[in-house]
């Protein structure tokens, strides 16, 4: 599954656009959002997914349950 930001709850400090190893994260009006297509979780490249590791406020990132988990095919 990958990552999505819950709009409500982000304050827009871009800390995370800069720490995805995919640039999956990009600024979308107010807020940022994670392009699923791009998200890969992290997986290969870190333990945590980076956005939940440097977002300032918790519960911001977190899994998009509506989509399927990353399967580890081309990213």
């Amino acid at each position: 599954m990958p990552y999505k930001i819950v709009a409500s709850q982000c304050t827009n400090c871009s800390a995370c656009e800069a720490e995805c190893p995919n640039e999956a994260i990009s600024e979308k009006g107010t807020t940022f959002v994670i392009d699923p297509a791009k998200c890969t979780e992290c997986i290969g490249h870190f333990d945590v997914p980076q956005c939940v590791a440097i977002c300032p406020v918790d519960k911001t990132c977190v899994l998009d349950t509506s989509l399927p988990r990353y399967s580890g095919g081309s990213a």
